[in-house]
Parts: C-alpha cells; sequence; structure tokens
C-alpha cells in the first residue's frame, strides 16, 4: 500500500511541476554540469560509525561483494536474495565510480525520474530493484530492508557534494561509432577468444575468486551470469560499455578496443545463452520507447527479433522515428549508445 500511495504521490508531483514550470527546468536556474572524470569521490575508509554510516559501509559492502553477502549460497536462507555470484560493481566498476562505466556518483539526485521500461516515474528504490531481478537475476527487496536502505545510503554518500538534478559528464556509457551493418558474432568469436578469454574463459564462465563465492572476472553468459532482461543483454550497451572499460582498467580516453572491435564481440556475447527473465513482455508499454537493440519483443516496428539483436540497426531507427512522428511520441528508441558510422558523436 506504501508503495502504491508513494508512486501515485510521485506520479502527480511530476504533473504538477510539468504543469508550473514547464518540465524539469528551474526557473531562474541554470543547470550545474559535474565531470565525474574530474571528480573525487568520497573516501570510504574514514566514514564513521553513526546509523547512517553504518548503513554506508553496509552499502558498500553489499556493492563490491554481493554474492557473499545476499548471495544465492549464503547459510542464511533470509539473505539469499540474489540470484547470481555477481557483484553489483562488477557492471558499475571501481565500486561505481568509474566514469562511462555506469557509475552511480551523483544518481541520488537524478530520481525520481521517469523510466521508459516501466512507463511511469520510479524512485531509486525501485531501479535498485530493477537491478537486483536483471542483472543480479534475483528478487525485489522490501522498501523496508536494511539492504535497500543500505544501497541507497550508499549511493546517496557517493553523491556527497553533487546538486540535485545536475548534469552528470561521465554518467552512463560514452557513444561508439556503430557500423553500418549487423555485428559478426563470428568475427567478435575471434575478438574474444584475443582480448577477453584470459579473464573470463575460454567458456565465458567468468573466474572464481580466490576467496568466497564470488568471481574475480564475472561470467558474461551462462546459468550464472545477468538474465536476458537486463541492460547488458543489448548489443549496443555492452559494446559502448565494453569499447571504453574493457579489459579491465581500461578507461575511457584511451581504449582498447576499436568500434567494430567492441560492436562485434558485443554481438558474440549477447547471441549466448544466459537465464530468461519471465513476463519481459511487459517491459516498455509504450513500444516506440523501447531500444532498438532490445534483444526481446513486442515491437512497435516489423523489423524481426534477430534484426533487433544484432541489427543492423539503422533501419530500424529510422523507421521507429518515422513512427514516432506520426504519434508525436518521444524519446523514442532510447537509451541508444551508438551513433551511426559517419555521424559526430
Amino acid at each position: 500500500m506504501l508503495s502504491t500511495m508513494k508512486r501515485i504521490w510521485l506520479v502527480v508531483a511530476t504533473l504538477i511541476a510539468g504543469l508550473l514550470f514547464g518540465g524539469n527546468q528551474t526557473p531562474h536556474a541554470e543547470q550545474v554540469t559535474i565531470d565525474l572524470s574530474k571528480w573525487t569521490p568520497p573516501d570510504i575508509g574514514v566514514v564513521g560509525d553513526d546509523p547512517f554510516s553504518k548503513l554506508v559501509k553496509y552499502g558498500h559492502k553489499l556493492f563490491t561483494d554481493t554474492a557473499n553477502e545476499v548471495g544465492p549460497s549464503v547459510p542464511d536462507t533470509a539473505k539469499r536474495l540474489v540470484g547470481n555470484n555477481l557483484a553489483r560493481q562488477n557492471c558499475h566498476l571501481r565500486a561505481g565510480t568509474q566514469p562511462y562505466a555506469m557509475p552511480l556518483t551523483g544518481v541520488w539526485g537524478q530520481f525520481p525520474q521517469y523510466r521508459a521500461r516501466e512507463g511511469m516515474v520510479d524512485t531509486l528504490e525501485e531501479r535498485i530493484n530493477g537491478c537486483m531481478q536483471r542483472s543480479m537475476n534475483g528478487r525485489a527487496l522490501s522498501l523496508e530492508s536494511p539492504e535497500i536502505r543500505a544501497f541507497s545510503s550508499y549511493m546517496r554518500w557517493l553523491s556527497t557534494g553533487v546538486p540535485d538534478g545536475a548534469k552528470l559528464l561521465g554518467a552512463g556509457t560514452l557513444q561508439i561509432k556503430e557500423p553500418r551493418r549487423a555485428a559478426d558474432p563470428r568475427r567478435g568469436a575471434e575478438i574474444y577468444a584475443q582480448v577477453c578469454a584470459a579473464c573470463h574463459g575460454a567458456n565465458g564462465l567468468g573466474r572464481r575468486a580466490q576467496k568466497g563465492v564470488g568471481y574475480e572476472f564475472p561470467p558474461l553468459w551462462g546459468p550464472d551470469s545477468f538474465n536476458t532482461g537486463a541492460g547488458m543483454s543489448r548489443l549496443l550497451t555492452l559494446a559502448a560499455y565494453a569499447r571504453h572499460n574493457m579489459p579491465l582498467g581500461t578507461t575511457f580516453d584511451v581504449p582498447v578496443l576499436t568500434d567494430e572491435q567492441a560492436y562485434d564481440v558485443a554481438g558474440y556475447i549477447v547471441s549466448q545463452d544466459r537465464p530468461k527473465k519471465p513476463n519481459l513482455d511487459e517491459d516498455f508499454p509504450i513500444r516506440l520507447q523501447k531500444p532498438i537493440d532490445t534483444p526481446y519483443g513486442p515491437y512497435a516496428d516489423d523489423f524481426p527479433a534477430e534484426q533487433h539483436l544484432v541489427g543492423p540497426f539503422g533501419p530500424i531507427r529510422a523507421k521507429v522515428k518515422e513512427l514516432a512522428a506520426e504519434s508525436r511520441t518521444a524519446h523514442v528508441g532510447e537509451p541508444d549508445n551508438c551513433s551511426l558510422e559517419g555521424d559526430d558523436r
């Protein structure tokens, strides 16, 4: 009941704000820009022992050592909250602070926000639960649980000093230049063997940590990987992420892979088997707002699922824009993590 009332209040508040202020713009105030590549994150080592600080430290532990805290084989069965042995920082690198590796710095002040996948305004806690159910292949946390409070407290602490609603340079992933063709999974397999297999294994099943039940390098497919509803199951998202963050230790300003290599190796990875998330047909109720590389239907266009999986994406992008113009639908096909070859980034 509390969650339902909160959601209703958020929708009403958003509509009122739109009427009063014409969207998200605050009158007579300029949006602050924060460059996360030049931002110094706070130091977890100096966090104190007051109640909030204890939640921050628990959130950091949950984030960096997820499998050993709430994984599927922890001794306390009530704490088995995720369905795989990944850590949340396997995607959000350096405990959620690496620029263009989907960092969490400043995210606190970006919510509540409209999310196309749900077709409504989400709270930060609901966004956390989306990750729990998709990337972590687990279940939603109770909004009163110590874990959801710890996750949100950690993200609040990471955002210390970042104004709410700031424009974040370095958030999400950095675009790649998209080839005007479908990805080539066979060529991607060759690149994977040359660049990725040393860490993630020739079979894609990762390398286990020396201690505990987690991974030193996570699986990229197979039964202990993220499921089909995760953002990383989309080719353009994965290609942009791999281009600017992989192999581990790579940074966005000194990439190892070329755009075409990242595109093809992502095509290979997303073509592999992984856990299936149920009820994916409920995602993106406004179909034109579904990202063009979403590997599952239903779609607003008539292109086959295979083309949505590996491309070419140009024809899909053009058709979606055409349909959107006819129906006056905004924010179509987002997030679109690529730009066509020859276009400006």
